[in-house]
């Protein structure tokens, strides 16, 4: 989709100026509250199955590499709890954008270990760039609350969660407009569904 390759760039390189000061007061505060450089990477998989390098503000202490991410596996700092709850902590993905490696709406890109798990149809979620904001993030804007409800989240997440992600994602994939972008954007700026 050429207009959304555009869009990406055009709207990444306008927002970037204004939203650098504040992603930079956000890596400052973070690196205080954590006791860690506020900025940190964590490896992801995008188009057509390549690993990446994703951004995101640091909101806990210690080892950010996990596949899920919840109070009991976790020591998600008071500020990093808000960062995280208002999404802060992925303002720097526009970053991500900017290098061509993410759209502002796709599919969400998964940690290593789960897009080797897409079989025949459900690989096309892989044929596009993975999203900052998408369907199945909004469905599933409160997934860390239901994580922590659960006694075993990880399990939770394998057989509930990430399948139906995975067919939200997946028709997405197969009906996406431009138009259906914008509404996604819209929806996750002003806190709408």
């Amino acid at each position: 989709m050429l207009l959304k390759n555009i869009f990406d760039l055009l709207a990444a390189i306008l927002l970037l100026p204004f939203l650098a000061p504040l992603i930079l007061i956000l890596i400052l505060i973070a690196t205080i509250d954590t006791g860690q450089f506020g900025l940190f990477s964590q490896t992801r998989i995008g188009k057509h199955a390549k690993p990446f390098s994703i951004y995101k503000i640091r909101t806990m202490k210690g080892n950010q590499e996990s596949d899920i991410t919840t109070k009991k596996t976790h020591e998600i700092t008071k500020t990093g709890n808000f960062i995280r709850h208002t999404k802060l902590d992925e303002l720097p993905q526009i970053i991500n954008v900017l290098l061509g490696q993410m759209s502002f709406v796709g599919p969400r890109p998964d940690v290593t270990g789960y897009a080797d798990q897409l079989r025949d149809e459900d690989r096309l979620i892989l044929k596009v760039k993975p999203g900052i904001t998408g369907p199945a993030q909004l469905k599933f804007r409160n997934e860390e609350e239901l994580l922590n409800k659960q006694d075993d989240p990880k399990k939770f997440n394998d057989e509930v969660l990430w399948p139906e992600k995975v067919k939200i994602n997946l028709d997405y994939v197969k009906n996406r407009t431009f138009i259906a972008d914008m509404k996604y954007l819209w929806n996750t700026v002003f806190n709408t569904n």
